[in-house]
């Protein structure tokens, strides 16, 4: 399948909400591939990034791939149930920004979401810590919310390559 361009910051397309998936859709798995293949070209060449959403890449449907280091997995039409109290501060980049550079924000520490696997089979599942911050980070796209929301002071913003100097 054709590797997708990623919309990038300023256009209009990522604020839209996208719409919920049809199981009976005759091209949900082409477009399940492409985003899939999207996302491992971008990780490939930018050497970083484990999800991407599928507004990211034109397609309004409620659609996240993920490729971790240990699993790989889509979640289709996924909600969150439940927010803990606790929150915590993350830097968050996005392949939107061309990963050019980082906002520190605030996530919850833990989440509970329910969600539909690629065979339709409905999951249920509680994500913490890093795993709890991506997954809210590519649940916003659907809603059309950018990380660059989230950002309370201006001063939170770095560069990806000072990112990388002091973090990594």
């Amino acid at each position: 399948m054709p590797v997708k361009e990623v919309i990038l910051l300023g256009n209009s397309e990522l604020r839209k909400k996208s719409t919920k998936v049809n199981f009976s859709d005759e091209n949900l798995n082409d477009h399940l591939h492409d985003l899939r293949d999207t996302l491992n070209y971008l990780q490939k060449t930018k050497k970083i990034g484990r999800a991407i959403a599928a507004p990211q890449i034109g397609w309004k449907r409620n659609v996240i791939f993920y490729n971790l280091p240990k699993k790989s997995f889509y979640m289709i039409n996924p909600k969150i149930l439940f927010k803990s109290g606790e929150i915590f501060e993350v830097w968050d980049s996005c392949f939107c920004f061309e990963v050019a550079f980082f906002v520190q924000i605030e996530r919850y520490k833990k989440i509970e979401v329910e969600y539909f696997d690629r065979e339709a089979v409905k999951k249920v599942e509680t994500f913490t810590d890093d795993l709890s911050e991506l997954i809210q980070h590519e649940i916003d796209h659907l809603n059309g919310i950018l990380a660059t929301d989230h950002l309370k002071d201006p001063k939170k913003i770095i560069m990806r390559s000072e990112w990388e100097r002091r973090f990594k």
